[in-house]
This record gives structure tokens, C-alpha cells and sequence, in this order.
């Protein structure tokens, strides 16, 4: 059976642009599947993505120290990447993780951190005080500062920088989604919802939450998907000097578990801060519930709560307006990303992401278009194998 591309990659959002880069830099007959950003998001029928978005926090000091490792090689890619694609997307505003002294969780972080070199500077509460006096933390917290290679991207120009790099690099860019993936005769066969075929040699699945839309894959990869609702709080320009200096933000204390991203302009021409950590978990169970969950501005239980824990965090903030919108996150047996081959040896799949994945999304993008290169992930220094699950 004749085939149209060699390799092809579905999905077009942070880590599935990465793996066509990195692919289509290597190798001829590369393409990508995955539409444009929806103009009309409450009217899009289609599939949609996480990273229609101006903010995410991006940091190597994590608990776990893989986590670390990937997104420490990404950020290092980072200026090569904006560099080539004429695309700033990356802002080093610093990242600070907050939490009660006794918390496991800062002792991880500076550990993770000291284990790759990472420059990191730890405050009392009385240092927190005097050096990030916009925030008002919990009585008794402490925190961890990493101050170089650490702040916030744009994961919507990081897709689009991406991209720009995989169609330089000669990847065909196929602006459909992907309904089917089937192994016939040693060939992958993709049908589109547009109603277009293509044949491959070998799929990389990269569809984030959608990686479980029903007979997508002969076998679904056995994740949970969880819808998530971040709230914007408008920033008055004449205010935004109060929060010059503002470092992203992780605070784990109890009764919060939140990030928050300080003041960034979003395309409307506004300045917004941002903040996520639902108090609790929505699952959506397929693609028809994720569309629906897409179309709306999430959930407003889990936007009072982000306003109760900004109102006391942030209390200088004087917003303009509130609004809230919706996204999804992955989570994976392991919970670290999915990266290996289905039943087949010809499909993989590259999912699975902890909602975490936007830092290191490059990193995570060159491992998946290592597996399809060399047919398994060589020794790259991490723990573990990235084994992925199926039902």
C-alpha cells in the first residue's frame, strides 16, 4: 500500500509541534494534523486544545526531579527557539513556590533544583514579606525563589513558534483533526474529520485531552481527564506599577493549592492576572463532554474559589472585571507522560501530561520524535521509562 508521509504526527498543540520540528529536522515526509485556534469558541464544533492561552508558569525547581529534567532542557531551548522563529514567547519573571515550613514539598524542590544547578534563594516569612510585598501569604510560610530561567510563557505563541519551525524544517501542516487511526497491512491509515485519508509508516499521537475521543485508536490510552477553570482578574493599567516585580507563583498551604501568574497582556489588549487550583475534580469521560466542557467558562463553584484565595492572597488587587474560562489536564497512571508504541509498532502515542507539560513541552516533543526515529527513548537520564497505559 502506498503511503503519503513517512512519519505523522496528530495533534498541532505544544508538544505535538515540538515532535514535528524535531522529526521534520531529521527527516523528509513529515506531517502534522491539528487545526487553527477556533475565532468562535462557543460556536467551534471541532476539537480544541489547552494552549489558547497567554500564561503559564514555567520553572525547573519541581518535586519530582524528572519533571525537573524536562522542563530544564526545554527553558535552555528556549532562546534558540524564539531566535529562529522571529516568536517571543518566554518572560523571566522568576518563580516562587510558597508553602508551611514543615511541607515535604519545598524540601523536594530545592533538592530537584541543587541536583541540576539551578540557582534558588529561600525566605522566611519575614523575607517573603519584604521582597514580593504584593502577596500576603499564611501566617508561617516560607518559600523557594528560583530567580534565573524561571517566570511564564505564552504557550499560544509557543504553538505558533513551533509550527513555523516544523514547516521551515519541510513538515506538511494538515489544518484537520483526526477521527481514526488504523494499522492496515503495515501501513497507518488516518481518516480526517474532513473526510481525508492518509497513509503513514509510522502515527505519533499527540492529542492532549482528546488522545481519548472513541475509536480514535483501536485501543484508548488509559488516562483521566479533568476539565479545569482558571480565572482572569483585570488589571487597571494605572495599577499595574503595584504589581511590578511579580514572579509566577505556586502556594501550597492549607486549603489553597493554587499557581498564579502575574499581570500579562492578553490579545484584547488588557492586562490580566491569572490564577488556577480547582477546589475539587471534574472528570469528563470522552471527547463529546470535553467539547461541551471547551465551550463554556468553566465551572463557577471553582471561580469563587479562586476569587476567595486571590482576595486574600493579592489584597492590594483592584480588579476591573472577573472573568473565567476552561481548559483540561491529563493525568497518567505513572504520572508522568505517556511516550511508546500501542500494540501496533507502527502507532504511538505522546499524551498524558500531569497539566504540567507546557514548560516542557520541547523536551517532551524531542523525546517523542526520538521513539519514532529510533523505534524506543535511548538512555536520557531520567528514571523513568514513560511507559504508557491502555484499556
Amino acid at each position: 500500500m502506498a503511503i503519503d508521509f513517512k512519519f505523522i504526527v496528530i495533534g498541532r498543540g505544544m508538544m505535538g509541534a515540538a515532535a514535528a520540528k524535531y522529526l521534520a529536522r531529521q527527516t523528509d515526509g513529515v506531517a502534522v494534523i491539528g487545526p487553527d485556534e477556533p475565532e468562535d469558541r462557543k460556536a467551534h464544533a471541532g476539537v480544541f486544545a489547552s494552549h489558547y492561552d497567554e500564561g503559564r508558569i514555567t520553572r525547573t525547581i519541581d518535586p519530582d526531579r524528572d519533571w525537573a529534567l524536562l522542563a530544564n532542557r526545554s527553558i535552555a531551548r528556549y532562546g534558540e527557539i524564539a531566535k529562529e522563529s522571529g516568536i517571543d514567547f518566554y518572560t523571566e519573571a522568576g518563580c516562587l513556590a510558597v508553602a508551611p515550613p514543615e511541607s515535604a514539598n519545598l524540601t523536594d524542590r530545592r533538592r530537584a533544583g541543587v541536583s541540576l544547578d539551578i540557582e534558588t534563594a529561600s525566605f522566611d516569612e519575614a523575607g517573603l514579606k519584604r521582597q514580593f510585598p504584593f502577596f500576603a501569604f499564611p501566617a508561617g510560610s516560607v518559600g523557594l525563589f528560583e530567580t534565573k530561567g524561571a517566570g511564564h510563557i505564552s504557550p499560544r505563541r509557543l504553538v505558533k513558534a513551533q509550527s513555523l519551525l516544523a514547516e521551515k524544517a519541510g513538515a506538511t501542516v494538515i489544518r484537520d483533526h483526526a477521527i481514526s487511526i488504523r494499522e492496515e497491512g503495515g501501513v497507518v491509515v488516518v481518516t480526517t474529520a474532513g473526510d481525508s485519508i492518509h497513509r503513514a509508516e509510522k502515527v505519533l499521537l499527540a492529542a492532549g485531552g482528546f488522545s481519548i475521543s472513541q475509536n480514535l485508536l483501536p485501543q484508548s490510552v488509559d488516562m483521566t481527564v479533568y476539565g479545569r477553570t482558571v480565572t482572569l482578574f483585570e488589571v487597571a493599567e494605572e495599577d499595574a506599577h503595584r504589581f511590578a516585580g511579580m514572579p509566577s507563583l505556586i502556594l501550597d498551604a492549607p486549603g489553597i493549592d493554587i499557581y498564579l501568574l502575574p499581570p500579562i497582556r492578553y490579545p484584547d489588549g488588557k492586562l490580566y492576572l491569572k490564577i488556577g487550583g480547582d477546589p475539587d475534580n471534574l472528570v469528563l469521560r470522552n471527547d463529546v463532554e470535553m467539547r461541551a466542557w471547551f465551550r463554556a467558562d468553566g465551572r463557577e463553584v471553582a471561580r469563587e474559589h479562586l476569587k476567595s484565595i486571590v482576595d486574600r492572597i493579592v489584597p492590594e488587587l483592584k480588579a476591573r472585571s472577573i472573568s473565567s474560562a476552561s481548559c483540561v489536564v491529563s493525568y497518567t497512571k505513572s504520572r508522568y507522560p505517556m511516550i511508546g508504541y500501542t500494540a501496533s509498532p507502527h502507532i504511538a502515542v505522546l499524551t498524558g501530561c500531569m497539566g504540567t507539560s507546557a514548560k516542557s513541552s520541547d523536551e517532551i516533543g524531542r523525546l517523542g520524535a526520538e521513539l519514532i526515529l529510533a523505534g524506543r527513548i535511548n538512555d536520557q537520564g531520567y528514571a523513568t521509562d514513560f511507559a504508557p497505559y491502555f484499556r
